[in-house]
């Protein structure tokens, strides 16, 4: 891979000179007077809102942050928020063929539910409260098309958002209805008989009124033919699994704004078949998959107490559901086991932003600058948490309730013009195990106008989840642990920001972290069952880098490079499923100008182990778009291919697989067509 990011690189640096040249001709208003209408449009802005629950440049944010925007996901193709996430450095995700899962700097155990990742909708918490799974794959609450940007700030962020947030905090940020000003129709079309609609309408009214809609459908039947070598055997259909690889949803996305009152509403309805003979399940059978809805009402108000202290107050009812049907072999029948899960709950918090000015006290100088509190308090009544299982009779029903109360504040001191300190803590309680307490440190430098220099630290916590404590199947596999505690993780981490030029972004990162009281199922030895454990632990450290630049011409580019050594605190054994090389290059070029453009996307991933103790190979994709701009008025068009060059690549499998390693899709293709009313 050593090719590839020595061409980006050089391929980044090479417009410095282009881009020098207006500064010498003019001044930056005169070289924004020479844009066309839709690049001032895309000029985008260095600012993320989910580092600190409140809108600050990225220099300020303590933590490291990416921005992944619209023109990025129209320009790569990204279909899913998982496309995204997985273009972001030092992320990668495994695909088992019914869900996706998220890895982040090295960790991505097999067989979780991404429970260390906290992902936000416009700031309103979308894990769910038994498995506390983010929904990132074609289950996902919000389509590709109407997201604005995704904010991805990595590190612990218990200090702000209470549980998940060891690893990172992934924030989408929806479109706007004055942005979309009409309606939009899209329809696509792809590989393996899959194809989408979305309907899409947006609009500002008088009085500051805005509404913005969207409807998605999606149908897939999947590969017709998968063949895993597990089930080579003429009992097994010699290991082809035929048409058990559908997948379909149904979402609503819809925001209303009156003032300063937003009301949001969401919902997607899920079903996907699964073909790996998961669970020990009949191979080849298509009665086998599941189901899951997801939705949320949230009403917030957004108000400015005086000219230097915001409230922001949230109400919201939270709903999720899952179904899953699965076949097994029962003498010369076949027995179908149900298993679902609901859960509903509703919440409230309150955030006040204060900024002053801050003097000296040591000189008594006027204020240097913003001195900003934050702080808040949250409640969630997680009043339904019920888990259910069925073949011939019932044998699992549980009904539970938590509460959860939490307090925090943070403070932003400037202490020199170009020394900030930053300092929060926050205060959980859950009724189910007790008090969790988590602090942030940060210290920001600037010591020039285009470098900054962050020393960061902060530790998290995940409580244990409903799943965890409660699932017993009556002795048949597992029985519950309620007596569970959280899992911590404490990070340090230096982060180097250095603006090249006007156009041109380095950014590089060093961090290690230290994780104990890991969650993990494992064998009771005194009655054979599985059961949910702490005593784990983990420790990682590593390297990232990234270039990124994007130029008025168009031109946008990336390259990226992590390194992270995820070993077992106790063995010293890397984890499984944990690459230790991450390499990726995007390149985005004008082919005709404002109009058509090509994008090459590169991902190198390095071999991961396997719980079998063997391993996933290393392996690279190529994925390349092509997409149109106002060909027609009002319409967009784009051509994908995904995995171009067809390489073969596996992911690890879980415990619940009898393949020790997924094989992935090869080549597939995407039209995709909009029209803007």
């Amino acid at each position: 891979m050593a090719g590839p990011l020595i061409f980006a690189f050089c391929l980044l640096a090479a417009p410095q000179a282009t881009a020098a040249e207006p500064a010498k001709k003019g001044s930056l208003a005169s070289e924004f007077a020479r844009m066309s209408l839709d690049q001032l449009m895309n000029v985008e802005v260095d600012t993320v809102y989910a580092a600190s629950r409140h809108k600050q440049k990225l220099a300020d944010a303590p933590a490291y942050v990416t921005i992944v925007t619209a023109e990025d996901i129209r320009r790569f193709g990204y279909r899913t928020l998982a496309d995204i996430l997985r273009s972001v450095p030092g992320f990668y995700t495994t695909y088992d063929r019914n869900y996706h899962h998220l890895g982040i700097r090295g960790f991505n155990r097999p067989g979780d539910y991404d429970t260390r990742v906290l992902l936000l909708v416009d700031g309103h918490r979308l894990n769910d409260n038994i498995y506390d799974c983010p929904p990132i794959g074609t289950q996902g609450i919000v389509d590709a098309g109407i997201i604005e940007r995704v904010e991805v700030i990595r590190g612990p962020g218990s200090a702000l958002y209470g549980s998940n947030a060891l690893l990172g905090v992934i924030n989408v940020v929806t479109r706007r209805g004055r942005a979309i000003g009409g309606a939009e129709l899209a329809a696509e079309a792809a590989s393996f008989g899959s194809y989408r609609g979305r309907l899409t309408f947006g609009q500002a009214f008088a009085d500051n009124c805005e509404i913005f809609f969207s409807a998605s459908a999606y149908d897939s039947a999947g590969p017709r033919r998968l063949y895993y070598k597990e089930y080579d055997d003429p009992a097994t259909n010699r290991g082809i699994a035929r048409s058990c690889d559908d997948d379909r949803y149904g979402n609503l996305f819809a925001t209303l704004s009156f003032g300063e009152f937003t009301l949001q509403a969401a919902y997607v309805s899920r079903e996907k078949g699964i073909p790996t003979g998961a669970f020990d399940t009949r191979f080849n059978d298509p009665r086998t998959r599941t189901v899951d809805a997801r939705g949320y009402l949230d009403l917030k108000w957004q108000h400015d107490l005086s000219d230097h202290t915001n409230l922001m107050a949230r109400l919201y009812y939270d709903y999720s559901g899952y179904r899953g049907s699965y076949a097994y072999d029962d003498g010369p029948g076949v027995l179908m086991t149900k298993e679902s899960s609901r859960d509903q709950w509703w919440g409230a918090e309150l955030v006040f932003t204060h900024t002053f000015g801050s003097p000296l006290p040591a000189t008594g100088a006027p204020p240097l600058g913003p001195h900003r509190l934050t702080w808040g308090v949250e409640y969630r009544d997680n009043f339904q948490q019920d888990l259910h299982g069925r073949h011939t009779e019932v044998y699992l029903h549980t009904h539970n309730r938590s509460r959860i109360w939490a307090a925090f504040i943070q403070d932003e001191v400037r202490i020199l013009h170009n020394l900030a300190l930053v300092a929060g803590v926050r205060h959980d309680h859950y009724s189910t195990f007790g008090g969790s307490t988590n602090p942030r440190l940060s210290l920001i430098w600037q010591p020039f106008e285009a470098t900054t220099l962050k020393a960061l630290y902060g530790r998290a916590f995940r409580a244990p989840n409903a799943y965890e404590m409660y699932y017993n199947d009556d002795g048949a596999t597992q029985k519950g642990n309620p007596d569970l505690k959280p899992e911590t993780i404490d990070t340090a981490e230096l982060v180097l920001e250095q603006r090249l030029s006007e156009h041109l972004r380095l950014t590089a990162a060093a961090f290690a972290y230290r994780m104990k009281d890991i969650i993990t199922l494992e064998e009771d030895p005194s009655d054979g069952l599985m059961v949910f454990q702490n005593g784990r632990r983990a420790r990682a450290k590593g390297l990232e880098a990234e270039l990124a630049g994007a130029w008025p011409c168009g031109l946008r580019a990336r390259a990226s490079y992590s390194l992270a050594r995820a070993e077992d605190g106790e063995t010293g054994q890397r984890l499984v499923n944990s690459p230790t090389h991450l390499a990726k290059l995007n390149v985005s070029v004008p082919v005709v100008r404002d109009k058509l453009f090509a994008s090459l996307e590169l991902q190198y991933t390095s071999r991961r182990d396997t719980l079998a103790g063997r391993h996933a190979g290393a392996f690279w994709l190529a994925n390349f778009t092509l997409h149109g701009r106002d060909l027609l008025k009002g319409l967009d068009a784009s051509l994908g291919v995904y995995n171009l060059f067809d390489r073969r690549y596996r992911d690890p499998g879980s415990r619940e697989h009898r393949q020790d390693a997924i094989e992935q899709d090869g080549r597939t293709f995407r039209l995709q067509i909009i029209k803007r009313f």
